[in-house]
């Protein structure tokens, strides 16, 4: 096993492009670390920077306190699985697992002893004398990752290992990774842009933007507490919901929902944030709770939950909307907001109908505030 130390690191490309900026973290032993973001935020460069790929534009990259920048990555004891699985193809399973072990000439009798525990551990015994071609996409992943294993490094890293795989497989071979990280006790730094991959799998993460650290926790900590709006609104399905707000004498106003709330504000323009779990039907609603009065939409029922689509009456004491004969609207009322509907995940048992008005209601303690201008969490 090993810590993994980050300091300062910048990578600048000869283009002038920067794909990452200023990053400092530092991975423990043996703990399962995600790096996540949108496609084009720089966390595979990250990896490849940490595995050697790539050398910093300034910084330092240590493993257990030796500094690594310059040094090959065949000498840092890493192992790096990709995306595209890089299996020979014209290799059995055996001898691909084999195939990093020859390079490095170990003797023969340990070749064979790393190739079958990584097969136990893998469940391939029945697979070896095939080639990638007869393997299901599950299946050459699990080559993949076992061709790491045989090395028996101190850090793995994994850049999206599941993206080429259907949405039953991803969920399958999240729970194998985790299982095997734990098994193993080896350090993990594990590559995704999959919020939910990244939630499951990780004892901490850090979420990237535009090639910076947005925030670095554990995944309750990123949900509960995000510190910008951008780490609010990544995490979360649906995701969360944004309104202007703006203080007033007493309080905080929020002029999409037409009330006011009496709690500390800032004194500059804010934006408030709320989850759709929090949104609930005012019926519902514990003492206290903050009401407002929308029209339905959209309900999308998914069985266990649904996913009621609001626009919300605007105007303080406004009426909501007329729900027009039949159910179907045919023009917009002059009292609904113009902006995106709100989303509320509403019980899955709601006799609701799209096109109904409706009373909504949030607990105040549950609204996340944001500075408008740097988006940062501001209580």
């Amino acid at each position: 096993m090993a810590r993994i130390t980050l300091e300062g690191v910048s990578k600048r490309f000869p283009d002038g492009s920067v794909a990452v900026r200023d990053v400092s973290f530092e991975v423990e032993d043996g703990e399962l670390f995600v790096l996540v973001g949108p496609s084009g935020c720089g966390k595979s460069t990250l990896l490849h920077l940490v595995v050697g790929l790539e050398e910093p534009s300034s910084g330092t990259i240590a493993a257990d306190g030796r500094v690594l920048n310059g040094v090959d990555p065949k000498d840092r004891n890493m192992a790096l699985v990709f995306q595209s699985y890089a299996l020979y193809p014209h290799l059995t399973v055996r001898e691909n697992l084999a195939f990093p072990l020859r390079i490095a000439r170990r003797p023969a009798a340990e070749i064979e002893r790393r190739v079958r525990e990584a097969a136990e551990l893998l469940e391939l015994e029945d697979l070896l004398d095939r080639r990638p071609a007869g393997l299901s996409g599950g299946q050459r992943q699990r080559v993949a990752m076992g061709r790491a294993i045989v090395r028996e490094p101190a850090v793995f890293l994994m850049d999206e290992p599941l993206s080429n795989l259907d949405a039953r497989l991803r969920h399958q071979m999240r729970t194998e990774i985790a299982r095997l990280q734990r098994r193993l006790a080896t350090t993990l730094i594990y590559v995704t842009h999959d919020q939910a991959e990244a939630m499951t799998l990780s004892d901490r993460l850090a979420v990237m933007e535009a090639g910076a650290i947005q925030q670095i926790g554990t995944p309750r900590e990123l949900y509960e507490r995000p510190a910008t709006r951008f780490v609010a609104g990544f995490f979360g399905a649906p995701a969360m919901n944004f309104l202007e707000a703006e203080p007033c004498e007493g309080g905080l106003r929020l002029p999409e929902l037409g009330v006011e709330l009496r709690r500390p504000a800032p004194t500059r323009p804010c934006v408030a944030g709320l989850r759709p779990e929090h949104l609930v039907e005012a019926g519902r609603a514990a003492p206290g709770a903050c009401r407002f009065r929308a029209l339905l939409v959209r309900l999308e029922w998914l069985g266990a939950d649904a996913y009621a689509h609001v626009e919300p009456a605007a105007g303080q004491g406004g009426a909501p909307p007329e729900a027009p004969a039949g159910g179907a609207r045919t023009t917009r009322s002059p009292l609904i907001a113009t902006r995106s509907p709100l989303i509320a995940r509403l019980d899955a048992a709601t006799t609701l109908r799209e096109g109904e008005p409706l009373e909504l209601a949030f607990d105040p303690e549950r609204l996340h505030l944001f500075d408008a201008a740097t988006g940062a969490r501001l209580d």
